[in-house]
């Protein structure tokens, strides 16, 4: 079993930036990849970036060029660098681990709205 917890979410103006953290543990050595999703009201569910264990990236389209996920494994987190925030960023965030057999782990979310 894999334990993600995140932080940092808020309220931030547009343009404004914000850095979220997800503490993972348990048996992290089974993970294969990492990331972010998103979730608005009314809207589906979204990948905002991911990141394999063997450094790979994935950056939505939406985000890329303002968003950076990074994963530090001495502290065993995973971060979300969201600069340039717009409010269509504005949504539930997830972090999400998928381990090598295909089990797919979230945390609870953390909300983060962005005012025009």
């Amino acid at each position: 079993q894999v334990q993600l917890r995140e932080s940092g979410g808020g309220l931030v103006q547009a343009g404004e930036s914000l850095r979220l953290s997800c503490a993972t543990s348990g048996s992290i050595f089974i993970i294969k990849v990492v990331g972010w999703y998103r979730q608005a009201p009314g809207k589906q569910r979204e990948l905002v970036a991911s990141l394999t264990s063997d450094g790979s990236t994935n950056t939505a389209d939406s985000v890329k060029g303002r968003f950076t996920i990074s994963r530090d494994n001495d502290r065993n987190t995973v971060s979300l660098q969201m600069n340039s925030l717009k409010p269509e960023d504005t949504a539930v965030y997830y972090c999400h681990a998928m381990s090598r057999a295909g089990y797919n782990f979230w945390g609870q979310g953390t909300q983060v709205t962005v005012s025009s």
